[in-house]
């Protein structure tokens, strides 16, 4: 359960039982205790959708044969033994505020596989190459947990914040025109209450990629998935409407039982929470922020996004997943060459992530915010004549910051050729169980199914706790 009691609890209070003591009042003096600590308020979770290579971002390997090692050079950072690529200078500069996980690994070589399973701890019931899109026997993402704690807790339904957001688009949005919508983000079969708040931001025409160019205010709308905009719908109509659709659901309050109604009821109740809600307008609202602070961060979409992460988890939000997607072939799925990499997609997460972490610092926020970064994936060690690289699930880096991560650390080593982990192999359960644990939620928390049978979230993750000062 979300306030610390384990499965043994509940068997020892089954035991209790026999002896005099109920299991209600077992769970009851549970209450009472201390709830576990969290390390960490927020978490700001920036994905790098494709698959960043290793080899040109925090793993170099400058003394492996010439196919390998790749275009880029690494240069001097803060942290001994890390390589940091000529590419990322603005976060060579700032890695005594991060720690580098060097050998994140899975088997799910395949970017919807590999997205469901970085988000949520859990391999996609689908196989690889079996499909693009989100199911409803998907596992809930790890924010989506956090927001049903929230719930449980009585602190979701009906706020004018929800605990989850995902910016700028769900995931897949921009890509062939909405055709491939990818999996991990969702509440999967925990049920839609549990679905992020998704913002809606789109794109010029087929062939642009808002991610890496400057964005015009009138671009950077931030609406809510799905709901009409606040200049469309007044807070005033929106109570109005809530009124009647109360009156026309009068005769279904025999049915609050049933789960997909009271699902439906949860939903739309924070739905109009949302959208009355000035609070809820002004955390959207990029322009209350000084230019000087917009530029640091860049106007791409991307830069834009992550300092709207920033000022949610400010307003009180604790999880914002933040996706730097593909747009129709122009991604981090650098299969092709490396000019993308490096004239565009390097530049602007450099830029973003290393504004992020000092801006947090400067506002006293870091300590209290977890920062990961990373993707699905890492790419192949052999280049091809293009310096494009293919898919490789084996190894890949990921930066944790801030949230009570030791800065100026790495953690696992990877071999000569940067293909597999020698040391302190890291997996998406391990990931999971780590976010859970700087988030205060246990990792064993168990929550109930379609059926509402318990079910562990996660099988066989511990979280790094070595990562941690």
């Amino acid at each position: 359960m979300c306030d610390g009691t384990t499965r043994r609890h509940v068997l020892q209070a089954g035991g209790a039982g026999l002896l005099g003591l109920s299991l209600p009042k077992v769970l009851a003096s549970e209450e009472l205790q201390p709830r576990r600590k969290a390390r960490a308020k927020s978490v700001i979770f920036l994905f790098l959708f494709g698959g960043p290579s290793q080899f040109e971002t925090f793993d170099l390997k400058p003394d492996a044969p010439s196919n390998i090692r790749g275009p880029f050079k690494p240069i001097p950072c803060r942290t001994p033994g890390l390589l940091v690529s000529e590419t990322l200078p603005g976060l060579a500069k700032l890695s005594d505020k991060y720690c580098v996980v060097r050998t994140m690994t899975h088997d799910q070589n395949d970017h919807s596989g590999g997205a469901h399973y970085i988000q949520t701890g859990r391999r996609w019931h689908v196989p690889v190459g079996g499909g693009f899109s989100p199911t409803p026997k998907d596992w809930p993402s790890i924010g989506s947990v956090t927001e049903y704690c929230a719930q449980q807790e009585g602190r979701g339904v009906g706020r004018d914040l929800p605990s989850y957001v995902v910016l700028p688009n769900t995931l897949g949005r921009l890509q062939e025109a909405g055709q491939y919508p990818r999996p991990g983000e969702h509440a999967g079969w925990m049920g839609g209450a549990y679905n992020p708040l998704t913002t809606r931001v789109d794109k010029r025409d087929l062939k642009d990629n808002p991610y890496w160019r400057d964005c015009t205010d009138a671009e950077l709308t931030f609406q809510i998935q799905g709901l009409s905009s606040a200049k469309e719908v007044r807070p005033g109509r929106i109570h109005v409407r809530q009124s009647l659709l109360e009156q026309l659901d009068a005769a279904r309050r025999g049915l609050d039982e049933n789960r997909a109604i009271a699902t439906y009821d949860r939903f739309r109740q924070r739905a109009l929470a949302l959208v009355a809600s000035e609070r809820t307008r002004t955390a959207l609202d990029l322009r209350a922020e000084p230019d000087k602070v917009r530029d640091r961060y860049g106007r791409h979409l991307f830069g834009q996004s992550t300092l709207m992460a920033r000022r949610l988890v400010e307003a009180g939000v604790r999880f914002v997943t933040v996706h730097y997607d593909a747009c129709d072939g122009y991604s981090w799925d650098s299969h092709g060459n490396s000019d993308d990499v490096k004239n565009h997609l390097m530049p602007t997460t450099d830029q973003a992530v290393s504004a992020l972490l000092e801006d947090l610092d400067a506002r006293g926020l870091l300590d209290e915010t977890l920062v990961v970064c990373m993707g699905e994936m890492g790419r192949t060690p052999k280049a091809n004549a293009r310096w494009g690289r293919d898919h490789w699930s084996t190894l890949f880096p990921a930066l944790l910051a801030g949230g009570g991560i030791r800065g100026g650390i790495t953690y696992g080593r990877s071999d000569a050729e940067g293909a597999f982990a020698t040391e302190n192999p890291v997996r998406p359960e391990d990931l999971a169980a780590t976010l859970y644990h700087a988030l205060g939620i246990d990792p064993e928390l168990a929550v109930p199914d379609a059926e509402g049978r318990p079910t562990p979230l996660i099988d066989g993750g511990h979280p790094l706790t070595a990562l941690f000062g």
